[in-house]
């Protein structure tokens, strides 16, 4: 399958892509990670413990406010109106697992999936930083798009994933 990469221009100058021609229609994408925390730091997050306050209401408002920001962290994004953005977490206590997630939706001319996949990312990456001094062994992971509709290209469905799991 021949692949076009329209980000650079006749002169292999990295360019914005042109989605002037572009049909608005809905857009919808999720995107998932995990990060593996101590049990100590597991505890201190289900109790409310953790000196820095509340881990999780602190990591999805980061999550919510990186969505935001995506065009400015990711040269070619479009700058994007949302409709929805939501950050929630499934915790497995007894595998030391949190699991983000991050939907993102807009009705435009351009994907929303770098956004999610920003806002998952920073969601972890608050939680990492909240919880430092307590253990700096953390591992994020599994980072990836889980799903995404609209546009040209149609729904995708990460390999293997299930809609009713996310």
């Amino acid at each position: 399958m021949e692949r076009n990469f329209n980000h650079f221009d006749e002169e292999g100058n990295a360019i914005m892509v042109d989605i002037s021609d572009k049909d608005v229609t809905e857009r919808v994408a999720v995107a998932t990670g995990t990060i593996h925390v101590c049990e100590e730091i597991m505890e201190a997050i289900m109790n409310g413990t953790s000196k820095k306050g509340d881990v999780l209401g602190v990591a999805r408002v980061a999550g919510i406010m990186a969505v935001k920001k995506t065009a400015d962290l990711i040269p070619m994004c479009h700058t994007l109106i949302l409709q929805k953005c939501s950050v929630d977490f499934r915790i497995d206590e007894d595998y030391g697992e949190i699991k983000a997630l991050c939907t993102v939706k807009t009705q435009g001319k351009t994907g929303v999936e770098m956004e999610a996949l920003t806002g998952v990312t920073v969601a972890l990456l608050t939680i990492y930083d909240m919880c430092k001094a307590i253990d700096k062994g953390m591992e994020i992971g599994q980072v990836h798009l889980v799903r995404k509709s609209g546009g040209k290209s149609g729904d995708f469905y990460y390999q293997g994933s299930r809609e009713e799991e996310y």
